[in-house]
């Protein structure tokens, strides 16, 4: 097979590539991956461009026709920001509103009030954990960083002793539990239940968490130990407001949208009745989009209105909540688009072929794959919907546990040794002070731990379940 165009996919899906296809599909796949690692990372090229043109590369190499590569292309674009591109605004807006409002700081508050020292990597964790739910990963180490340095300060402890349980708990959740713009495509992507990715991300998550912080910054603090910059003390949100939020009334608003998609996910387990009334209601209220548009207009009044905020506040702090994912829309849609150009060239059939000759556990491969491209482009959202891409024909005999299973393992994989090519990185190491070596040894490290005891986690899961 010379040439793989859309159109003899298209007509026999199932059918056997050759050897000579899958040495074309291969290279193809290693150079189209080869030039947006190249363009992100040594051109500085936004990863939307990048993406675009990698696909485009892609299925030239592949020997398909142009007009179905743009065709292909701009499809999955536009059902990768159909599928996801609400619930991630509907995400920042909350994000935004649980920020400004100053009830991220109530909850950062509260906890620390009833921790004592001994405890206070452990509550760290656990803030960081309920506060990056739904915001974004940088956002919440804005957010948080402040508290860990006066934390580090005013107790005496060791910053990376603090430091790093808040940047594993934002790290666990960013990389394996929705509604982060990476696990939602890549169940998109993978056509997995988003209730029972929630729920087994969660399970998956809590002990990551604990063995990445709690426990990994017992060996961090003796590896780098330097004190809190003082100049990096910036001023807190809320110190501007005369009244912020209640404690319960917030981990209510943040939890509301976790307990709707939980409780479908639970009910379609339970009933498996399409005519029950019971499970009709939890199909709508427990849809991603309608628990998270719940959320968001419960928390204009239990979060903006308990803040004193007008209906001219109310609305500036939505409409700046979505002016900073513009970018990161783009690159999900772009790298939906690069994965379905994947699957209409034949690379999902190639990676189903393989995966039978080699009797890989699909998990692991997912895994390997994802970190292959986190090393490559330093991203984890590319990484994520990357792999997701090539190993999506890999659930199309999944069960509704394991698709779920496979988006987590792919997540996984993408948190793996954050390193120089990565913003993150240099986020950590200018926040805390620290060297680039410092950074590796704690950060890189860190990163590497979520990775490697996120996967060990799945395949018990996927032995049990």
């Amino acid at each position: 097979m010379s040439t793989l165009s859309v159109e003899m996919l298209a007509a026999a899906p199932t059918a056997p590539i050759t050897s000579a296809g899958h040495a074309q599909l291969g290279t193809a796949v290693l150079i189209g991956i080869a030039v947006i690692v190249f363009l992100i990372t040594r051109l500085k090229l936004h990863a939307f461009l990048s993406l675009t043109i990698g696909s485009l590369v892609l299925g030239a190499v592949a020997g398909a026709p142009l007009d179905k590569v743009i065709a292909s292309f701009t499809a999955g674009l536009g059902s990768t920001v159909a599928g996801v591109g609400v619930l991630i605004a509907l995400g920042s807006i909350l994000g935004k509103l649980l920020a400004d409002s100053g009830g991220a700081d109530q909850i950062v508050d509260t906890i620390l009030a009833r921790a004592g020292e001994r405890s206070m990597p452990w509550a760290v964790v656990l803030i960081a954990s309920v506060i990056g739910l739904p915001l974004f990963f940088e956002v919440g180490i804005v957010l948080l960083i402040p508290v860990v340095l006066l934390v580090a300060k005013r107790g005496g402890h060791s910053l990376m002793r603090i430091g790093i349980p808040a940047l594993a708990g934002l790290s666990v959740m960013h990389g394996l539990v929705p509604p982060h713009p990476g696990p939602l495509a890549a169940i998109d992507a993978i056509g997995a239940n988003l209730g029972v990715t929630l729920a087994l991300g969660v399970l998956v998550a809590v002990p990551t968490a604990v063995i990445a912080g709690p426990v990994f910054s017992r060996v961090a603090s003796r590896w780098v130990d330097v004190a809190p910059p003082e100049k990096l003390i910036p001023q807190r949100p809320s110190e501007e407001l005369e009244r912020r939020p209640g404690f319960g009334v917030t981990v209510a608003t943040v939890m509301l949208p976790v307990v709707l998609m939980l409780a479908k996910a639970l009910v379609d387990v339970v009933v498996d009745d399409p005519d029950n009334h019971l499970q009709r209601v939890t199909d709508v209220v427990g849809s991603p989009l309608i628990a998270l548009l719940a959320a968001v207009l419960v928390g204009l009044f239990t979060l903006g209105r308990a803040a004193g905020f007008g209906r001219d506040r109310l609305a500036g702090t939505v409409e700046k909540s979505l002016v900073p994912i513009a970018g990161i829309l783009l690159i999900v849609g772009a790298g939906g688009g690069f994965k379905q150009t994947l699957i209409d060239v034949g690379v999902g059939r190639m990676i189903l072929d393989i995966s039978e000759d080699w009797s890989v556990s699909a998990l692991l491969l997912a895994w390997l794959i994802a970190v292959g491209i986190r090393l490559a482009t330093g991203s984890a959202t590319v990484a994520t919907i990357s792999a997701a891409g090539l190993v999506a024909p890999l659930a199309a005999d999944m069960s509704s546990t394991h698709a779920a299973l496979l988006v987590l393992a792919v997540g996984a994989g993408s948190l793996f040794f954050s390193h120089v090519n990565d913003a993150g990185f240099w986020m950590v190491k200018e926040y805390f002070g620290m060297s680039v070596g410092q950074t590796i040894k704690t950060w890189s490290l860190m990163e590497t731990v979520i990775s490697v005891v996120g996967i060990a986690f799945v395949l018990l899961l996927s032995l049990v379940l």
